[in-house]
């Protein structure tokens, strides 16, 4: 999805940038263009952008991952299941928190993320995987769990 940012004086018009980010990097980038002091301790995930933005630096981070442990609504983009999600360079995993099926896409190939290429490239599956069950273990996501009171209609 892309990002359009105006900054006058600073964005130049009609540049382009293929570096991904992530919501959670606009906190600590506006309190930096706002003058303010980062506050680490409430952007625990998300990273400064303005080096980007000024076309001065490139961002120190090697892979973006997202949590979603609830159903978050018909109409959601990509659907509305709960997933964890990994995007290391080419490549996005998203693990289904419901069955736990893992999905591999490259990007660069399949941007509108139609062919499943986890049977092909089983091991890049298993190696991204890792990392995302890594990341949610450091950060202490809270994961799903069955409701033992529910009764299906």
């Amino acid at each position: 999805m892309p990002l359009i940012v105006r900054w006058p004086g600073v964005v130049s018009p009609g540049r382009e940038s293929n570096w991904p980010v992530i919501s959670t990097d606009f906190f600590p980038t506006i309190l930096d263009i706002a003058g303010l002091p980062a506050r680490p301790e409430c952007h625990v995930d998300g990273v400064n952008i303005v080096s980007l933005l000024k076309q001065d630096g490139d961002l120190k981070r090697d892979a973006l991952y997202w949590h979603y442990p609830n159903y978050i609504g018909a109409g959601h983009p990509g659907g509305a299941r709960p997933c964890s999600v990994i995007r290391k360079g080419d490549w996005k995993l998203i693990e289904s928190l419901e069955d736990n099926r893992l999905e591999l896409f490259n990007l660069r190939q399949d941007l509108g993320e139609k062919n499943d290429a986890a049977a092909i490239y089983p091991e890049k599956a298993r190696e991204l995987h890792r990392l995302l069950d890594d990341w949610r273990k450091d950060t202490g996501v809270q994961m799903p769990r069955v409701n033992p009171d529910f009764k299906p209609r």
